[in-house]
């Protein structure tokens, strides 16, 4: 299976004729190509093309920290045939840490199933003076405002997460966003920047060749994928945010496609080939009836309102 000019080609034995889908889905990605949220895309793009016959489309449309690509969407046609990428950043952190958005959540959208969730990576240049948590919190403490920490843009996890360690470490840096995590590992590598909590997908091939250096991953405990990373936990205790997404569409989706959808999310996510996939990037399958993804979503913005609130980083 191949992915040409962002399609993901689906085999040709396979057939979908007078059954949704029967012709070619357009899945808005609204980050940019390359980082971790693309790569587990396509992944999950190339199984529903397995089960469909069709061929699903990853079109990545980043900004604004997901909310280019999320107003695009909402403005598609409600007909099942363009898609997206919804979740934290645009689904549960953007609505308290914009004042002005150019959609209404959950208003303007119809949610089908969880995706996948994953913790950040907290990764550093090399000429960081710093190895450990603990390490870091005194370098910033002793030098407050002198570092900084790249995101994938505003109201990002990766944003997210920089701003809860500041206020739980009681520290000060710098937050630089970007139109994506990709162009801001580039600028880590080349010691523009001095931190980033990246996806993990996004950090795990730089630092598995020492490009950068491992600090702490951003769940509540270790991840079986780079276990000789301490959770951030371990020094903050209650320290805890994970990147999580969902298969969206326009509001007003048809309940019967909604419920195509739903049911070939189901198989996609708890296939074990791409468990595996998903397992390999530090990422969890996780399918959630579409009322249950909306349980979820609604639960998330509660639950990280005050933490954005308390951080400063409302966005006027």
């Amino acid at each position: 299976m191949g992915v040409l000019g962002g399609a993901v080609a689906a085999p040709a034995l396979v057939s979908a004729q007078g059954t949704y889908p029967s012709k070619t889905v357009r899945y808005i990605n609204p980050f940019p190509a390359g980082g971790a949220t693309d790569t587990l895309s396509r992944l999950f793009c190339a199984k529903m093309a397995e089960l469909t016959g069709q061929q699903w489309v990853v079109e990545n449309k980043g900004g604004s920290g997901g909310n280019v690509g999320m107003d695009a969407l909402a403005q598609s046609p409600a007909d099942g045939y363009t898609l997206g990428l919804g979740g934290i950043a645009s689904h549960a952190i953007a609505p308290t840490l914009y004042a002005r958005l150019p959609f209404k959540v959950p208003d303007d959208f119809t949610f089908v199933s969880t995706i996948w969730q994953l913790p950040n990576f907290l990764v550093t240049n090399l000429d960081l003076p710093a190895k450990t948590i603990a390490e870091l919190i005194a370098l910033l403490k002793a030098n407050p405002s002198k570092y900084s920490y790249a995101s994938a843009g505003n109201g990002t996890t990766l944003h997210l997460s920089g701003e809860l360690f500041k206020v739980m470490a009681k520290v000060d840096m710098v937050h630089v966003p970007y139109r994506g995590a990709a162009p801001a590992m580039q600028d880590l590598l080349a010691g523009q920047i001095h931190m980033i909590f990246d996806n993990i997908p996004g950090a795990l091939a730089q630092y598995r060749v020492n490009k950068v250096r491992g600090l702490g991953v951003t769940s509540k405990e270790r991840t079986p994928v780079v276990p000789e990373i301490p959770a951030i936990a371990e020094t903050l205790p209650g320290f805890d945010i994970n990147s999580w997404t969902a298969l969206t569409g326009p509001a007003k989706l048809p309940t019967d496609i909604v419920a195509r959808l739903s049911e070939l999310s189901k198989k996609a996510l708890e296939s074990e080939d791409l468990k595996a996939k998903f397992f390999d990037l530090a990422a969890t399958a996780i399918w959630r009836s579409p009322a249950d993804t909306v349980a979820y979503r609604n639960s998330e913005e509660a639950r990280l309102a005050p933490i954005i609130k308390a951080s400063g980083a409302r966005v006027d």
